[in-house]
């Protein structure tokens, strides 16, 4: 490409930008498998940036399930579900989960990501298979959280914002209700899409309150369970209230990365909706499904940590324990005690500094900064692993307290 078509995309000028202004560093290749630690190449750094905080992938017994179920069902689907039909594997996660989540039916998709972009086009969707036979949901109206993920405001960039696509500010049931009372008397086909737990800030969604409105307004309602499910709702951990109501949601999509720790996602809800996406969604029948042998494992693990429920809550004791030695030393932390442990350093460029210097250190903490958050609410994300050592720990908030020292956050 000649050096005028490069400036006509300006490509080169935004990479060199964003790596200018720190926001952009190179992706690193790792080499082993990644969960408490990482490594790139020859070098090991302890990891505190992967979401698959049980490390359940590297039990031996889960390692013996995935193995045989390759040998039982193949490595591929070899095709969309529709074309060909749906594999034993994906039918038993989906059985599984329609039980778990107290739902009539639930759908497998690769990924989280599919799983919300494919809801959004399928509950809007205007399609015709002949004259007697269609479905027009294009009048219909979404209403997002703020903070909703990148996937669901991506799935919605079709609808004018304003017209069919609006937002209600952050957990805050009051505006959502502003919003709700207004489009109602309009509006029958109404949709309010919210996270259970928030991946940045680690908030919990006042869900009794959304639910009991979406009730009480005649909205659906639809709940990204992606960073909750199998983490929080029994009555001996924290926040058992909430997540006591997530079953009135009309749908909830989990996402199987984090506690269940392997890829993919699903929806589940009413039996004739969510039978639609398979083929209104786009994101199911467009693309192949998650690959037999993980579903099928996705399925034991799911099984396992029912079964075996002080796995999680192991994990959780020691998470809330890094907690609170982080806020008895002064740090600021996101308000809500969740899993997901922010750190507030405040500006970019300091926040840039203190990523690098974890590097240097030998650590992976992410940075999340404008515009993942709000301009000067730069953070870095904590995320416990189950099979982190006591050392590993120690030495990441010895480092931490030193950062803090000499950047002041």
């Amino acid at each position: 490409m000649d050096e005028a078509m490069k400036a006509l995309w300006g490509f080169d000028d935004f990479i060199q930008g964003i790596r200018d202004d720190g926001f952009y560093h190179d992706v690193l290749t790792t080499t082993k498998p990644v969960g408490p630690t990482i490594v790139y190449e020859d070098r090991e750094l302890v990891n505190f940036a992967s979401i698959n905080i049980l490390d359940q992938h590297e039990e031996p017994d889960i390692k013996e399930h995935f193995y045989a179920a390759a040998e039982q069902y193949g490595l591929v689907t070899g095709g969309s579900r529709v074309t060909q039909g749906v594999g034993q594997a994906h039918k038993d996660l989906e059985n599984m989960l329609a039980c778990v989540t107290g739902k009539e039916r639930a759908i497998s998709f690769a990924s989280g990501l599919l799983a919300n972009i494919g809801f959004i086009n399928a509950m809007t969707s205007k399609f015709n298979f002949s004259v007697d036979c269609g479905i027009n949901n294009s009048d219909a109206i979404f209403i997002l959280d703020r903070d909703c993920h990148w996937s669901l405001w991506k799935a919605a960039s079709h609808l004018p914002f304003g017209r069919q696509l609006f937002a209600f500010r952050h957990n805050d049931a009051k505006d959502l209700e502003k919003k709700l009372k207004k489009l109602s008397v309009k509006h029958e086909k109404i949709i309010v899409v919210f996270e259970s737990v928030y991946s940045a800030d680690g908030s919990i969604a006042p869900m009794k309150e959304i639910l009991d409105l979406c009730e009480h307004y005649h909205a659906l309602s639809y709940v990204d369970n992606a960073n909750g499910f199998m983490i929080y709702g029994p009555e001996q951990r924290l926040f058992a209230d909430d997540f006591a109501e997530i079953h009135r949601a009309t749908f909830e999509m989990v996402s199987f990365s984090k506690a269940v720790g392997m890829e993919g996602g699903a929806i589940a809800g009413p039996e004739n909706m969510v039978h639609s996406f398979e083929v209104l969604s786009g994101t199911s029948l467009f693309t192949a499904a998650i690959q037999p042998p993980t579903a099928s494992t996705i399925y034991y693990i799911m099984k396992k940590l029912m079964e075996h429920p002080e796995i999680m809550d192991r994990y959780l004791l020691r998470s809330q324990a890094l907690r609170k030695r982080l806020e008895d030393k002064g740090f600021r932390l996101n308000d809500v005690p969740s899993y997901i442990i922010s750190v507030l350093i405040g500006q970019d460029d300091t926040a840039v500094r203190v990523y690098e210097e974890f590097l240097r250190q030998h650590m992976v903490v992410p940075m999340f900064r404008y515009p993942a958050v709000k301009p000067g609410h730069a953070l870095i994300r904590i995320m416990l692993n189950a099979h982190h050592t006591e050392a590993q720990v120690n030495r990441l908030v010895e480092v931490l307290e030193d950062l803090q020292e000499r950047y002041g956050f």
